[in-house]
């Protein structure tokens, strides 16, 4: 095991980041799980949390199985290999993905609850998660938070397989990442306690959070 729980690994990717001296960062973590290491990563860096929410497409029949992902701003990120291959018409993917975003939309609105996003334009934008597997949904992410402006687009996580990595440094100014392990399975093999992280726990992170301004 590398990290004893999710909080843990915050810290310790904090730390990684408090070296680089980002300027005007805002951090951004993927729910759920993500936010819990995002959480350590802004209170280290005296730095605003807000969210970024990808949503995983799901071959027709097999939904596990991600043909591609799509970002809260309807970024669509598509294996077009794998749409190909499975035959998947586009009429499958636009409904999914319109599927998809309204289910960012609830879950924004319920971590939220009213509060505005915090303005990445000239930011040094952190994208955090817990770890990163195949990377589908990270990638749409990346690319949502870059039509946004950030000055600079950092991805940190605490664990992800390298030849992953290799596949996301075109898309980011920056890759923090504690540890590469390989075999790589899961994310959740590296942590002690890597309990689901409930939509309660993510709602009060952001609560917490909140500027006193609000």
């Amino acid at each position: 095991m590398l990290f004893s729980d999710r909080r843990d690994a915050g810290r310790r990717l904090a730390k990684e980041l408090a070296r680089a001296s980002l300027p005007d960062p805002v951090v951004l973590g993927i729910p759920r799980g993500g936010v819990i290491v995002a959480d350590e990563v802004a209170r280290t860096l005296g730095a605003p949390l807000d969210l970024v929410i990808p949503r995983k497409i799901g071959a027709p029949g097999n939904p596990e199985l991600a043909i591609g992902a799509v970002a809260q701003d309807g970024t669509l990120v598509a294996d077009e290999a794998l749409v190909k291959a499975l035959g998947v018409s586009q009429r499958y993917l636009e409904a999914e993905t319109q599927r998809q975003r309204a289910e960012i939309e609830r879950r924004l609105s319920l971590y939220r609850q009213g509060r505005l996003a915090v303005a990445l334009a000239g930011a040094s934008a952190i994208v955090v998660d817990d770890g990163i597997a195949t990377g589908a949904t990270v990638l749409a992410a990346l690319r949502g938070v870059r039509a946004q402006g950030p000055a600079r687009l950092v991805l940190a996580v605490p664990v992800a397989p390298p030849d992953t990595l290799e596949r996301l440094r075109a898309e980011t100014d920056e890759i923090v990442c504690l540890a590469t392990p390989e075999p790589f399975y899961a994310v959740g093999q590296f942590y002690r306690h890597f309990e689901q992280t409930s939509d309660e726990e993510v709602f009060e992170i952001m609560e917490r959070s909140r500027p006193a301004s609000e």
